[in-house]
């Protein structure tokens, strides 16, 4: 087949994503992105431009080498493509499903600027499944060092943290606070977004490859204390992540059928009641869902009460109910990913739009039974660059609701920081890092994702990950000393 010039490739309109339909997803966890073919894939890699400068890499935070993955992907040469892959990135299977490419690599590709970009957080996927399916690059393990390295948590920066450590040589001990690895990547995001034998195919094949030793229910501040962690080894990355909820402050904030979106999301993906509809679980939603705010937690929120509810009328033979996301900014303030926005209004999810709550009321008993609400209206931008919201005077509703559920952003938890002195935190609760290497003002502590930054993306979290490994290594090594 002839190469193809840069006009021609151009022409080709970028390969949509086949998805489960709308009114069948609902009633399932099953994942909701298909996947392309093989085939698709090849066409949809047709379309790089294999750009000298190529600014997708710039925009990539773990810096994943595109171009040349691209490449050996359209010429069918699977296994250079997973290399090329994974020279940058070891969890390309769950990157490629929910980093945000369309902000980052995506939204820096050349394509993009006239047209529409390469898909290629949909080709990372593709790639990263057919090494999931074959093992054909195993993670090469340097010779021992004699140096060892305690990393806490094992979300998306510890992971990747302990593998590039451990692919340097170095023993590395995964302290995990649940019953099993994964960190958000498990309790945090629906099946239906990120299925969990993805997450669990990618870490066993880390273990196994690297020897990494993963502890689990280890809770850093009351198992052990950072300083006791110190004693036994050498270096402790901390990516604790950020599982603090935070609450509006208004009245009956305590009423019974409020929750916050990491516990509700916990359960669901934790507790899987959504297996068993004909019994009563601690997963429950009742038939007037509100979600309180705009961000990807609260999408993966309503479109888990979503589901929940579809689930249970068709055990009780009822109507679904109303599942709403109440957000005080405008449509074009959502922080949320656009691929998941659209899929939850293809669901069923109703918006409501600068609606902000001021009241959560309840019944006799302490339960839920509606919100006062206001309407509101953007002013001027605030910090971030979003336009702030101003309540209008006198413009207050009630909304029939039995379930609140608090998406509002996380914070980190405290525990760790107990009887950990010299590790510093902000005001905000996160811990003081170099953003360059991950080093704290505690000797031979490193830190790095949502423990630092506060709740962000997985992929950012990753390479602050892989930022602290590089420079622990070279600590390690007797190259980089502590100042």
């Amino acid at each position: 087949m002839a190469e193809l010039n840069q006009k021609e490739r151009m022409k080709i309109k970028r390969h949509d994503m086949p998805n489960q339909d709308p009114l069948v997803r609902r009633r399932n966890y099953d994942e909701v992105a298909l996947g392309y073919s093989e085939a698709t894939a090849k066409k949809e890699a047709e379309r790089c431009l294999q750009c000298k400068d190529p600014k997708c890499v710039q925009g990539c935070p773990v810096g994943v080498l595109i171009p040349q993955f691209i490449k050996a992907l359209r010429e069918g040469d699977m296994v250079k493509a997973v290399e090329w892959m994974k020279v940058k990135n070891n969890l390309p299977a769950i990157c490629g499903r929910v980093c945000p490419q369309e902000t980052q690599c995506e939204g820096n590709c050349i394509l993009g600027k006239k047209g529409e970009p390469v898909a290629i957080g949909r080709l990372e996927r593709f790639v990263g499944d057919f090494e999931l399916a074959h093992r054909t690059c195993p993670l090469a393990k340097a010779a021992p060092t004699g140096k060892n390295a305690a990393v806490v948590g094992s979300g998306p920066s510890g992971l990747t943290c302990a593998v590039d450590l451990g692919r340097e040589g170095h023993k590395v001990t995964l302290f995990e606070s649940l019953h099993g690895p994964g960190g958000v990547l498990v309790y945090g995001i629906p099946e239906f977004r990120l299925p969990k034998r993805v997450v669990y195919g990618e870490i066993n094949y880390a273990v196994e490859c690297l020897g990494i030793d993963i502890k689990i229910d280890h809770v850093i501040g009351r198992t052990f204390t950072l300083d006791e962690l110190l004693n036994d080894y050498d270096a402790v990355f901390l990516g604790t992540g950020a599982g603090l909820p935070s609450f509006m402050r208004i009245p009956g904030i305590n009423l019974n059928g409020v929750m916050s979106a990491n516990e509700f999301l916990t359960r669901v993906n934790l507790m899987k009641g959504y297996l068993f509809p004909q019994y009563d679980t601690p997963v429950k939603v009742g038939r007037k869902v509100a979600v309180i705010g705009a961000g990807n937690v609260a999408m993966d929120a309503v479109r888990c009460s979503l589901r929940l509810q579809t689930l249970h009328s068709r055990k009780t033979n009822e109507l679904p109910g109303e599942v709403h996301m109440v957000y005080r900014r405008s449509r074009d303030e959502v922080p949320a990913r656009e691929e998941e926005f659209h899929h939850a209004g293809e669901e069923g999810v109703i918006f409501d739009f600068l609606t902000n709550p001021v009241e959560i009321l309840g019944d006799e008993k302490g339960n839920v039974k509606g919100m006062r609400c206001i309407r509101m209206r953007l002013g001027e931008p605030d910090k971030s660059g979003r336009r702030s919201p101003v309540p209008i005077e006198g413009s207050e509703f009630e909304m029939e609701v039995d379930t609140v559920i608090m998406a509002l952003g996380t914070s980190p938890n405290p525990l760790v920081f107990v009887e950990a002195e010299g590790l510093e935190r902000t005001k905000h609760g996160t811990a003081v890092a170099d953003p360059e290497t991950g080093r704290t003002r505690k000797m031979r502590v490193w830190a790095g994702g949502d423990v630092v930054t506060g709740a962000a993306t997985v992929i950012s979290a990753m390479g602050a990950g892989k930022r602290a490994a590089a420079d622990i290594d070279k600590f390690l090594k007797g190259e980089a000393p502590w100042q």
